[in-house]
């Protein structure tokens, strides 16, 4: 069985996570760096789920580590159960196999059912600004827009703020 660690190097914590890794018996550690901001993009662990094999096991340290959404995780997990490996997460002590995996799944599934759809995909520049008048002609006001859409309300309010300028000048 190959152990492979993954690490995201986005805080001070990223060298400790792969001292972690490296001390639990990973037998590789692939580090991920941040493709900038408000981006999910994760080459690295894609990599990884190309090459992972039977009875190999992906190591993180914390379930936040592996993606950005509990969709996305579980998409992960199942790449993993897809090529007979799994996935082991160091805090707390969890894996995708038996009992653990199964409850492991429930609760992303339950939490993937109450998460907003757009929360990880803001938009940006002028889809953003359309998409906000779209809402409210609808009749959804500023802090449900903000919520659909995973932004601030002061994104909204902002935003509504231009599309006003524009109107006037």
């Amino acid at each position: 069985m190959l152990r492979i660690g993954y690490v995201r190097l986005r805080d001070e914590r990223s060298a400790d996570d792969t001292a972690t890794l490296k001390a639990i018996g990973c037998h590789v550690v692939r580090a991920e760096e941040p493709a900038g901001p408000m981006t999910d993009e994760s080459t690295v662990l894609t990599s990884i789920l190309d090459f992972i094999g039977e009875g190999d096991q992906l190591v993180v340290t914390r379930l936040e580590h592996l993606a950005g959404s509990s969709r996305n995780v579980l998409e992960v997990i199942d790449k993993l159960e897809e090529r007979g490996a799994s996935l082991y997460i160091v805090e707390p002590e969890i894996c995708s196999e038996g009992e653990g995996g199964r409850a492991l799944r429930a609760a992303l599934q339950a939490v993937l059912s109450v998460e907003p759809m757009g929360m990880y995909r803001r938009p940006r520049g002028q889809s953003a600004i359309n998409e906000i008048r779209a809402l409210q002609a609808a009749g959804v006001g500023p802090v449900e827009i903000a919520r659909r859409l995973g932004v601030s309300r002061m994104t909204v309010w902002r935003k509504l703020r231009e599309v006003e300028a524009r109107a006037t000048a």
